[in-house]
């Protein structure tokens, strides 16, 4: 009979101190906020508003159905972050975001080059 492998404890996290459970949640608002916003200027989606804006001569409307649309878009991001992190260990999710950044890398070097 084969020893069994004991079990690992259990790691407890100790409590976050609201002063720097509070610094730690601005921080990732900022980070969230930097990342979106770089990622959104001058993409397809502000093209695409920017003329809905100047066809209509009504911005007020063209940014609230932008803003509603992001909003909405980012609700889902976050709603299926949440499932995935919550399903699956963060080694996985590394391992398939690279793999996907890489066959999509290959697709358009191959479509590039041929």
């Amino acid at each position: 009979m084969m020893p069994s492998k004991p079990e690992a404890p259990e790691l407890e996290q100790a409590p976050i101190p609201p002063k720097q459970a509070n610094s730690a949640n601005w921080q990732i608002v900022t980070t969230t906020f930097i990342t979106i916003f770089l990622a959104e200027i001058g993409d397809k989606t502000q093209l695409t508003t920017l003329m809905i804006a100047a066809q209509s001569h009504e911005p007020w409307i063209v940014f609230t159905g932008a803003a509603i649309a992001l909003v909405s878009t980012s609700l889902l991001g976050v709603i299926a972050g949440k499932w995935l992190a919550q399903n699956f260990s963060p080694r996985l999710l590394n391992t398939l975001a690279g793999l996907s950044f890489l066959i999509l890398s290959i697709s358009l070097l191959w479509e590039a080059v041929g």
